[in-house]
């Protein structure tokens, strides 16, 4: 289940990055679990990783491999999160990085290892191992739509996203792919995605990119509240653009650049939503008016994240009492309800801290009914904003993480 009609976007390669994919029976028989990501010599590579605190073996080596050098390969499985697996899971994942460099003639230290699936099992490395052949054999630039089905775990349908932009006279191709569905309220990262440009960036533009793009999409993004253990989300730059060097932050071409990235990734992001598990409803959830972003931001992922409002959500029931009780429980200091707006779309609900003159029932059930609407509030406080997208929190959600590991 998911929200929105399934569409796969005409996909423009970038040169300079290579995909290959494999069945490695990590979980499941005959599907291809495996992705091999190759990247050209001379491009830059940045990410954002998850703040969990319990990251996994592949996060912990991918954050320190990509410190030291710039990776010609990332290798990246799902079925299997390799998260809590101390020694014997740093094994694992140190035995898929050799085996990746002996095949790739190069350093172990310049791979970069992604994994997702059951937290607490170690990774069946000599399945990857024995899968690596037929990875490499596969490498190629048209793959991006077995890459993007590779990494899904309780995904129902791959996410990628793909454009053109045109910077003097010279196209630039950004393309990306995604996955998650489940354990989605990133802190600086989703749960898998790996971006790529031509362009030609220099490694600090690239990071810098990188954080602006993935703050203003993957960290306003939330399914369940829950922060994965694994999260990450990078960003490739190989350079093979006819155009020129765009490294001058604050420029127009830098602009141009870093807003069509972020639309990338903020793509992305909302398909995670729309294929949140045993998600029926996508809304945005839009807070104007604040003191501050932070706490615009506070109000936003407490309505988001409220079990009450997520399963009013999945009823189609408009019981706008848990919104403004959820934006009382955002913990915002002396917050003055009587200047506080709640709109549905366009209906007014919530006038000046109490219910709308204008309002009814019906109007309020016109908008539930809808399996895309926005949730609209003013704080009057200030002139911060922010928007948060979700979803709803439906049966099937709690029969998908019940049954998770059967």
């Amino acid at each position: 289940m998911a929200v929105g009609e399934a569409s796969w976007p005409e996909i423009y390669t970038v040169d300079g990055v290579r995909l290959g994919v494999a069945a490695a029976g990590i979980k499941y028989e005959n599907r291809d679990d495996l992705l091999l990501m190759e990247i050209s010599e001379g491009s830059s590579v940045a990410g954002v990783f998850t703040q969990n605190d319990f990251c996994a073996a592949p996060v912990l080596s991918a954050k320190k491999n990509l410190s030291e050098f710039t990776p010609g390969y990332f290798i990246i499985n799902s079925g299997n999160a390799n998260a809590c697996t101390g020694e014997p899971g740093d094994m694992a994942v140190e035995a898929c990085l050799q085996a990746v460099a002996e095949a790739g003639a190069t350093s172990s230290a310049k791979v970069l290892p992604f994994s997702t699936g059951v937290i607490g099992e170690v990774l069946p490395a000599e399945k990857v191992v024995k899968a690596l052949p037929q990875a490499f054999a596969s490498l190629s630039e048209e793959n991006w739509r077995l890459a993007a089905e590779a990494i899904m775990t309780t995904d129902t349908r791959p996410k990628a996203v793909s454009r053109k932009i045109d910077i003097d006279g010279e196209s630039i191709t950004i393309t990306g792919i995604a996955k998650g569905a489940g354990m989605i309220r990133p802190n600086m990262a989703t749960m898998l995605a790996f971006i790529a440009t031509d362009a030609k960036l220099c490694p600090q533009c690239v990071s810098s990119m990188s954080r602006v793009a993935a703050n203003r999409s993957f960290n306003r993004i939330t399914i369940d509240g829950d922060t994965s253990t694994n999260d990450a989300c990078m960003l490739i730059a190989t350079g093979k653009s006819k155009a020129g060097p765009i490294c001058e932050p604050g420029n127009d071409n830098f602009k141009l650049l870093q807003k069509a990235i972020t639309e990338c990734y903020q793509s992305l992001a909302q398909q995670i939503v729309r294929d949140g598990e045993g998600a029926t409803k996508f809304v945005s959830i839009h807070i104007s008016c604040g003191a501050s972003s932070e706490e615009a931001l506070s109000v936003g992922y407490a309505i988001a994240n409220s079990p009450l409002v997520k399963t009013a959500l999945f009823a189609s029931d408009p019981n706008w009492g848990r919104l403004v009780a959820a934006i009382g429980n955002a913990g915002l200091e002396n917050l003055d309800v009587a200047g506080i707006n709640v709109l549905l779309d366009e209906v007014l609900v919530v006038e000046k801290g109490k219910k709308a003159a204008s309002y009814t029932e019906e109007k309020g059930q016109n908008i539930f009914n809808k399996s895309e609407f926005s949730i609209n509030v003013s704080l009057g406080r200030g002139g911060a904003e922010e928007t948060v997208w979700t979803s709803d929190l439906s049966h099937e959600y709690v029969t998908i993480n019940a049954e998770y590991r059967t």
